[in-house]
C-alpha cells in the first residue's frame, strides 16, 4: 500500500471515528431522557452532525455503494471500524462522569431486549431502519427546500428510533455503554450491519429500476 492510499484510509477512518462519536451523543441524550419521543427527536443531533460536516457514517455511506466505484466500497470497512471506535470511545469516557451509572443502567436494559430478540426480527428491523436512513440522507442532500432538508433528516431518524428499528452504529454505542460486549453481541451486530446494508441499497436500486422502466 502506497503512502497516499494509507493516508486516505486513515482520513476515512478518523472521519468514521467522529461519526461514531456523533451518533453516541445522540444515543446519550436518548438514554438519559425519560420522554422517549423527545429523546428520539434529540437523537437526530447525531445524523445532523454527520451530514452537516460530511463525516463518514457506515449506514449513510452504504446506501450509495452501487453508485460509486470499487474504492468507495472498500472504504466501508474502515468507516465501520471507525464508527465502532468512536462509539466505544464516547461510551468509555462517559463512564467516568456522573452520568455513567444512569447510562449503563439504561443501556443495559435496552441491550437485554435486543439480545433477547430473534435474529430474524433483528435483521428485518435493521432493514427498515436503513430505509429511513436513506430517506433522511437523500432528503438532506437533494431536497431543494431548506426546511425540507431538515424535516427529512429529523423525521427519518426520529421515526426509526420510535419504531425500535436497529441501527448498527447506535448499537455499537449501546453495547459499549452497557458493558455488554460478547460473542453474541458481535454476532447480533453483524446481522444488524447486514440488515442495514440491505435496507440502505434497496431504496436506491428500486428507484433506479423504476427510472429504467419509465424510459
Amino acid at each position: 500500500m502506497n503512502v497516499k492510499k494509507a493516508k486516505r484510509l486513515l482520513a476515512v477512518f478518523l472521519y468514521g471515528v467522529l461519526a461514531g462519536i456523533s451518533i453516541a451523543l445522540g444515543g446519550t441524550v436518548y438514554l438519559l431522557l425519560e420522554n422517549k419521543v423527545v429523546g428520539a427527536l434529540f437523537f437526530t443531533v447525531g445524523l445532523f452532525t454527520v451530514c452537516t460536516f460530511g463525516l463518514n457514517l457506515f449506514t449513510g455511506k452504504v446506501c450509495y455503494v452501487f453508485e460509486r466505484d470499487k474504492a468507495y466500497a472498500w472504504e466501508l470497512l474502515p468507516i465501520w471500524l471507525g464508527n465502532l471506535a468512536g462509539a466505544w470511545l464516547a461510551a468509555l469516557l462517559e463512564g467516568f462522569t456522573r452520568a455513567g451509572p444512569a447510562l449503563r443502567e439504561a443501556a443495559g436494559a435496552l441491550c437485554q431486549r435486543k439480545l433477547g430478540d430473534s435474529l430474524l426480527s433483528i435483521f428485518l428491523l435493521s432493514v427498515f431502519c436503513n430505509l429511513l436512513i436513506y430517506i433522511a440522507v437523500e432528503s438532506f442532500q437533494k431536497n431543494p427546500h431548506q426546511l425540507g432538508k431538515y424535516l427529512g433528516l429529523f423525521f427519518g431518524v426520529a421515526v426509526f428510533i420510535l419504531c425500535g428499528f436497529e441501527h448498527c452504529v447506535a448499537n455499537m454505542y449501546y453495547f459499549s455503554a452497557a458493558g455488554m460486549w460478547s460473542l453474541k453481541a458481535f454476532g447480533y451486530l453483524a446481522v444488524m450491519t447486514f440488515g442495514n446494508s440491505l435496507g440502505g441499497v434497496a431504496f436506491p436500486l428500486l428507484r433506479k429500476a423504476y427510472a429504467k422502466l419509465e424510459k
